[in-house]
């Protein structure tokens, strides 16, 4: 049985969206920067008896990222779903980051998902059917959030072009855009952010959603948008 690839398997929705998919008796592979978060979240998939394979790669090195992909496809198959959800979450206003660490946040918000497409979108079409979901955040940007701002804008230009090339193949492309601060217990619990991710993989083709918009009531004063794993931490 095929499963789902996570990029940017870490503790918040990462690890959420890996048991809401493990729950359905879907094998995971988990793909994140560094072997003590694929370490957590494997031991929090572990009780639901499916196989977990877990391969370490920084999504920004494009070598790196395919390799491990093509590590955990050679586990569990071509993937009937591939989830990106990678981000570098920072506070950046005008004119405060250099063109070098705007380039690195682009790289992480965007252009790994760049990567992981390009790889295994075409293998996914030739069978005709799967879904690529990518996490989003900030429906409005902010200018306090200026790199991510851009970042979840380039987001949804990419599920738009990704769609034209491979939804007619049968890729159901979409995005989770998570409007506020993820935390257990809240409006933005990461086990609720997840049902969205199985929702849409599980959508009839002709009611595909391209977005679903995830809000709640955040806990007073938080205005930190982490809808995505940072992976940089």
């Amino acid at each position: 049985m095929s499963g789902v690839v996570i990029i940017g398997a870490g503790p918040g929705i990462g690890q959420a969206v890996a048991r809401r998919f493990a729950r359905e008796g879907l094998p995971i592979a988990l793909i994140a920067r560094n072997d003590e978060t694929l370490s957590t979240v494997s031991e929090a998939v572990a009780p639901s008896g499916v196989r977990v394979v877990a391969s370490a790669a920084d999504s920004t090195d494009d070598a790196a990222l395919r390799a491990a992909l093509d590590r955990v496809v050679g586990e569990i198959g071509p993937p009937d779903v591939v989830v990106y959800n990678a981000a570098i979450i920072q506070a950046d206003a005008l004119g405060e980051l250099s063109a070098r660490a705007h380039l690195d946040a682009w790289a992480v918000n965007v252009v790994g998902a760049v990567t992981a497409a390009a790889h295994l979108l075409p293998v996914m079409a030739r069978r005709g059917s799967g879904s690529f979901i990518i996490t989003g955040g900030m429906p409005d940007p902010k200018p306090q959030y200026v790199s991510l701002s851009l970042g979840k804008a380039g987001v949804r230009t990419l599920v738009t072009l990704l769609d034209r090339e491979y939804g007619p193949s049968g890729i159901h492309v979409a995005t989770v855009t998570v409007d506020g601060p993820v935390a257990p217990g809240t409006g933005f619990d990461p086990d609720d952010i997840a049902e969205h991710y199985w929702r849409l993989h599980t959508q009839p083709r002709h009611r595909w959603d391209r977005e679903i918009l995830h809000t709640g009531q955040a806990t007073p004063g938080e205005e930190t948008p982490n809808g995505a794993e940072d992976s940089r931490r």
